[in-house]
């Protein structure tokens, strides 16, 4: 099987409204990252300093030594961002869910006290803030058990979200399949959260960013001011709070990381940012764990047979009657590069239908004669597929007058014998009257046109017959 893992659909293009609680334009998610403690270090049994996401331009680890400069930019985080960060949100009363890596959490006590008693929600980040990216299966998947480990014993609850970071490509997957968590967010694809099928286990993902973050006053292209930092909040925020006004209620993730923000500079933009939002009415400021168990709640998953998951047989039996009695295109689309963005009507369409458009005209010809005639003996005979009856049904060619039938018949006779093949026309987007209009009219056509005419309609009916059985 040719199959393709990137899910480039998403909710696709009716993306479902959040309905968030009583009716809010906009969830706002404050995520504060704490890794002061846990980053890379030789202290930490790490090969090297850390080198990331600090206010050192072009830093680079130092193999087999400490940086001090590196740590103390660290340090401050812990000593003084948290604290100022902890004073902006409480004194707001603002939630929070903090992104904490276990080894720094175990070894910043009295900030975990701090979170605590704020009722923040403590995720983790991970055994420890390092990159992921060549770990092996096993040690990764053996990192994130002690992390699970550690987390409960130094804050008294298992974590119930996940991010890592610096992931691996199997980092989703593998804390997927602990089953422990009821969000996970290594992801920074949507809007809005959404399920991802893991096995037979349904996991919900709450994507996150790296743009509405601070880690950009350590990156270039970045932030210099808090003035521009507060700028793309404002503007992501106006964006997606019109939206909300308009039915399609969004997320908007918050990335902090106190050693950063926490800076007095910095700061003065993410307060001027949280004085315009909470300035809206319809603005809820939720954790993690609250938007999870609502999207739980109110938009649950539900499986369904997907078609670049299906096995051959099961796939051309399932879809060989899409285009009438030609199940030869499903058997070549099974072989194409399928994906998640084919399970869909669309998609499925499309792969479909590339089939028919690269098939040699005498096969497409094949195709078009496969079709019956409108109204015709078959029909008379209830020998019509059963898509076919009821399509026909639907326009109402099932409940002909005589003198109406007897003009279909004349109608067919007369169109076979001009062109080859049968009057096709995608029914469902007719009636009765329009149907025989198409016909008096179309019959007059050269037949290279009416071939492609016929060709177009085959593809029409068989979208509307995906979209019975598809999203």
């Amino acid at each position: 099987m040719n199959r393709y893992p990137r899910d480039f659909r998403g909710h696709g293009p009716d993306a479902p409204d959040a309905q968030w609680p009583n009716g809010a334009k906009i969830a706002i998610s404050l995520v504060l990252n704490y890794e002061e403690g846990g980053e890379n270090n030789l202290l930490h049994g790490d090969a090297q300093s850390e080198a990331f996401l600090s206010d050192i331009a072009g830093a680079a680890p130092w193999p087999g030594l400490r940086h001090w400069n590196m740590e103390s930019i660290y340090d401050y985080g812990a000593r003084a961002g948290f604290w100022r960060l902890h004073r902006l949100f409480t004194t707001r009363d603002l939630p929070v869910t903090v992104y904490g890596v276990t080894s720094a959490l175990a070894r910043n006590p009295e900030q975990v006290a701090a979170m605590q008693a704020a009722g923040w929600e403590i995720a983790s980040h991970g055994l420890k803030w390092v990159d992921h990216r060549d770990m092996p299966e096993e040690d990764e998947r053996a990192q994130i058990a002690e992390s699970f480990r550690l987390h409960e014993e130094v804050t008294g609850a298992a974590p119930q979200g996940w991010y890592t970071g610096r992931c691996s490509m199997n980092t989703v997957r593998l804390t997927a399949e602990t089953r422990k968590l009821a969000w996970i967010s290594d992801t920074y694809d949507d809007d809005l959260p959404y399920w991802r099928e893991v096995g037979d286990h349904d996991q919900l993902v709450i994507p996150y960013t790296l743009e509405a973050n601070d880690m950009r006053f350590a990156t270039a292209p970045g932030y210099i001011t808090g003035g521009q930092f507060f700028d793309y909040l404002k503007d992501s925020f106006d964006t997606l709070y019109a939206e909300g006004a308009e039915g399609r209620a969004k997320m908007f993730s918050i990335g902090l990381h106190n050693r950063l923000i926490g800076r007095p500079g910095k700061i003065a933009g993410l307060q001027r940012f949280l004085d315009y939002a909470q300035g809206h009415e319809g603005v809820w400021f939720p954790r993690r764990i609250d938007i999870a168990r609502h999207w739980a709640a109110t938009h649950p998953h539900q499986r369904f047979e997907r078609p670049s998951q299906m096995a051959r047989a099961r796939f051309v039996a399932r879809f060989g009657g899409i285009f009438e009695h030609s199940a030869w295109i499903a058997e070549r689309a099974f072989d194409l590069e399928l994906g998640p963005a084919h399970d869909s009507a669309t998609g499925l369409h499309a792969a479909l239908t590339r089939m028919f458009r690269s098939a040699r005209p005498q096969e497409r010809m094949g195709v078009l004669t496969a079709h019956p005639d409108l109204a015709g003996k078959l029909a008379a005979a209830k020998r019509l597929t059963p898509e076919s009856t009821a399509e026909q049904a639907s326009a109402a060619l099932d409940a002909l007058t005589d003198a109406e039938r007897a003009r279909f018949q004349q109608l067919n006779t007369d169109y076979v014998a001009k062109h080859g093949f049968p009057f096709i026309i995608a029914v469902r987007d007719h009636d009765k009257d329009s149907i025989l209009a198409a016909f008096a009219a179309r019959i007059a056509n050269d037949t290279a046109t009416e071939f492609a005419t016929a060709c177009a309609q085959v593809e029409r009916i068989a979208h509307l017959r995906l979209k019975d059985i598809l999203p």
